[in-house]
């Protein structure tokens, strides 16, 4: 094992990921980008088989580095009418795991709340599992997945927005 995830603690990534959350919540999307390795990914698998290979099944999202880049600026350009006024969202992240240190993984409940316009809220309710590295001596997302708990998408609405 590398010395920088056998050091790694639970409570310094419950903290990480309370940061990310707050970043996102913010649309404080440059900064979220920041958070990510320059190999990152970015997934959204279908709920009937999240474990499958982006490669070989269909997912609602499979982003990587260069599209989780494009799909900011869409979001931040104030003519993306899927999010323009933005969405406002509210993240709560519980059950933080480190399920395996070399490579450092880690899972987490989610459930984000959000609020458009004058649309009902929408609940989105799930599981993260993200593949997390030392850079420079702090954390980094080097693979980041939204595994929806809702086994019926189309009334979710939109999921433009980042999970």
């Amino acid at each position: 094992m590398g010395q920088a995830d056998v050091a790694v603690t639970r409570q310094e990534v419950e903290d990480f990921l309370y940061e990310e959350a707050a970043l996102l919540d913010a649309w404080k999307l440059d900064e979220w980008l920041a958070l990510l390795t320059d190999d990152a990914y970015y997934r959204v698998p279908s709920n009937d088989r999240p474990d499958s290979d982006p490669r070989a099944a269909l997912f609602t999202i499979a982003d990587d580095i260069a599209r989780i880049r494009a799909r900011v600026t869409r979001l931040k350009d104030r003519s993306a009418h899927a999010e323009s006024p933005p969405s406002r969202t509210r993240r709560l992240i519980t059950n933080v795991r480190i399920v395996e240190r070399q490579p450092l993984r880690v899972e987490a409940n989610f459930a984000v709340y959000r609020h458009r316009s004058n649309d009902d809220v929408r609940q989105y309710v799930g599981r993260y599992r993200y593949l997390l590295r030392r850079d420079g001596g702090k954390l980094k997302i080097a693979g980041r997945e939204a595994i929806l708990d809702a086994m019926e998408l189309a009334s979710l609405g939109t999921v433009s927005f980042i999970l």
